[in-house]
């Protein structure tokens, strides 16, 4: 069984091209998969198939467990089926748990993802490390953010454990730390539920975005330019909330997936 290992802004993902849904993966076996151990190693798992003669994302964390959409991920998806001719470049949908989601990618350059309405909800919100606690804003694009500012993004530290949230997240929160740039732009870093810290979160970013642009007492449309520690991508809310995800997306290499499973 082939995969392909492939990245978005240093977000990296296996993906398993299965157009027919006929291959089922325990999580036990997604997570040996993504181990950066002794497996391929990967923040994701992505199953390629088709529902109703429509694309669909079935994606998984690095732990096997299930989540609604990732905007990296789906990116790379999308390189995959133009790359490998399964897809016409140009305006197509994919499908998620969060929705189908409508991209622009082009044969070899920055893809766009519309992903959809996104809502800052105004709940009670403390993210904590150590003996350190910050007020965080609750964001919602399909899956749940907890977005936390700060002045120094080292100040957290190296981020091997979980920070704890104060908040009602039964199925786990992905937390962003966000700073200011003398240019405008932004900085980050991410803990994303059932991964840990990774190099770039494509939801993530959408969520820093809205919550960047209410702090600073600005109304929509609003264009951000946000920093990951993996790479550069843009995020643009019109003014009813809906965002676009703008970034790369890289395929490296197929790989043998048989001697993980």
């Amino acid at each position: 069984m082939i995969g392909t290992y492939g990245h978005g802004t240093h977000n990296d993902f296996v993906l398993l091209f299965d157009p027919e849904d006929q291959i089922s993966l325990s999580a036990e076996q997604v997570a040996r998969i993504c181990n950066r151990t002794t497996g391929v190693g990967s923040d994701g798992f992505i199953r390629i198939i088709k529902r109703d003669g429509k694309w669909f994302m079935d994606y998984r964390n690095q732990d096997g467990s299930i989540a609604e959409m990732c905007g990296n991920g789906i990116r790379v998806m999308a390189r995959y089926l133009v790359e490998r001719g399964h897809q016409g470049e140009g305006i197509f949908a994919i499908n998620t748990r969060d929705g189908m989601k409508y991209l622009a990618v082009p044969a070899d350059a920055d893809i766009s993802v519309n992903m959809g309405h996104i809502e800052e909800v105004y709940d009670d919100v403390t993210v904590k490390i150590g003996d350190q606690s910050w007020s965080a804003v609750h964001v919602e694009i399909g899956n749940p953010h907890a977005v936390v500012f700060v002045d120094d993004l080292a100040a957290i530290g190296d981020l091997q454990q979980a920070p704890e949230v104060d908040g009602d997240y039964p199925e786990g929160v992905n937390i962003e730390f966000v700073t200011s740039l003398p240019n405008g732009e932004l900085a980050m870093r991410v803990y994303e539920r059932g991964v840990g810290e990774t190099q770039s979160c494509g939801t993530g970013t959408c969520a820093v975005a809205l919550a960047a642009t209410f702090k600073a007492g600005k109304k929509l449309p609003s264009h951000w330019v946000i920093n990951p520690p993996g790479g550069k991508l843009t995020v643009d809310i019109d003014p009813h909330s809906n965002a676009t995800l703008i970034g790369p997306a890289v395929l490296v290499k197929d790989i043998e997936l048989d001697p993980y499973l």
